[in-house]
């Protein structure tokens, strides 16, 4: 069912011709979001803070990280490079930890 869901999203999505863009970035740099900066955010939280993601970004982080695709079959589902899914998903991770960050800043 869920695959079912996924699939119909991604149409939509297709129909409204949104376009992803190769990034070529060395990402070894860019630090992992820590578990424990999830531990201090409730799902809602989180969510919103996901949902604020650039559409391309949000689309791969959901399908990667929460729906389990590999970013061959993102690829392959989004008619783009696997390459490209990767660099979406280490910018959203990024774009996340900041946010998570900065969160963490005003709680303090």
């Amino acid at each position: 069912m869920r695959r079912i869901v996924v699939n119909v999203a991604l149409k939509h999505l297709q129909k409204k011709k949104l376009q992803f863009s190769e990034i070529k970035e060395n990402h070894a740099d860019t630090p992992a979001i820590q578990a424990y900066a999830f531990n201090h955010l409730g799902e809602e939280e989180l969510l919103k803070l996901i949902n604020q993601l650039p559409e391309g970004y949000k689309i791969v982080f959901n399908l990667n990280v929460i729906e389990g695709y590999s970013h061959e079959e993102i690829a392959k589902l989004l008619n783009i490079q696997s390459s490209t899914s990767r660099s979406q998903l280490v910018k959203a991770r990024k774009m996340l930890q900041q946010q998570i960050l900065q969160l963490q800043k005003i709680a303090v």
